[in-house]
């Protein structure tokens, strides 16, 4: 991949001391990024990113807590193994990390699946989780099986354009759903899906560059690397089975839904997911607040851990 930088250079690259690292825990190998000092706050990122959507929000969070931003099981510089995409074994992954790095308690924050990483750690580990922030997604539950793949027909609709129509249809939940066609089609060309992904659910394309987006392309640009990333999807049936054996967490939970109703939904799902829940709107922002609207998603975090 043309202009690939490693992540020892890019976490190098961010103020606040930031060091790229490994760990054995849980049976693999994560790669993480940590600096700052203070309380620990993990941060979890999503499909198909990687820690570096973080890279907005680390250096003003570092002046207040111990960052740690993680690639979650099968993303990025950690293993991808042939299963535990689930993720309750994927919590369980990051309390591993958390328990190597010398906590016994952190503050945990997770966008896309990271964001259901987030809850399944709180849910599944609650004596170890102080305060939990959920940025734009929640845990899969039986509402998953209801998204619609198709836009229906109306005033803003024109000539079956998918971003034409109102409101956002998850074709790649589905896509990613299919075993090994993905691979063989992206294999090489993830540029292509990262630019589609990121205009099709930004406010401002500007928000996610050329360096950033060359970044998630190189990350994705294998087969394995693909492979690694759809299954987090296809380990949604899992998820939903055990979330329902999950009861409300009881740590404070936050919620940070971007634009087109986002926080509305995020707070009509998290109404029953826990004891302490709000949830606030990120104004101007779609789906990748980290990057649209980093000094809102700061401000909002650092009120909300205190």
């Amino acid at each position: 991949m043309p202009g690939a930088v490693s992540d020892v250079e890019l976490a190098r690259s961010l103020d606040g001391g930031f060091v790229s690292d490994h760990a054995d825990v849980n049976g693999i190998r994560l790669h993480y990024v940590a600096g700052g000092r203070g309380e620990p706050l993990v941060l979890l990122g999503g499909w198909p990113q990687t820690w570096w959507e973080f890279h907005k929000i680390m250096p003003p969070l570092a002046e207040r807590f111990r960052v740690i931003a993680v690639d979650l099981r099968g993303m990025g510089g950690s293993d991808r193994p042939a299963g535990g995409y689930d993720k309750k074994t994927m919590a369980g992954d990051i309390l591993g990390l958390v328990r190597h790095l010398g906590h016994e308690t952190v503050h945990i924050a997770g966008h896309d699946i990271g964001g259901m990483v987030a809850y399944a750690f709180a849910a599944n580990h609650p004596a170890h989780t102080r305060r939990i922030a959920l940025l734009d997604i929640a845990h899969p539950d039986e509402r998953f099986y209801a998204y619609s793949l198709l836009p229906k027909p109306g005033r803003q609709q024109v000539g079956g354009d998918i971003h034409a129509g109102p409101g956002r249809f998850l074709w790649w939940f589905a896509f990613n759903q299919v075993p090994g066609l993905p691979e063989r089609l992206l294999a090489g060309r993830s540029r292509h899906l990262i630019d589609w992904m990121c205009d099709y659910l930004i406010e401002d394309p500007r928000s996610i560059d050329e360096h950033d987006r060359n970044v998630y392309a190189h990350a994705y640009s294998t087969e394995d690397a693909i492979r690694a990333g759809n299954a987090w999807y296809r380990a949604f049936g899992q998820d939903i089975e055990d979330e329902k054996t999950y009861a409300p967490v009881t740590a404070p939970i936050l919620g940070l839904g971007g634009g087109e109703g986002g926080h509305r939904l995020l707070q009509a799902i998290l109404a029953d997911k826990g004891t302490d829940v709000q949830v606030v709107e990120v104004p101007d922002s779609g789906h990748y607040i980290p990057e649209e609207q980093p000094e809102a998603v700061v401000r909002h975090l650092t009120r909300f851990l205190g």
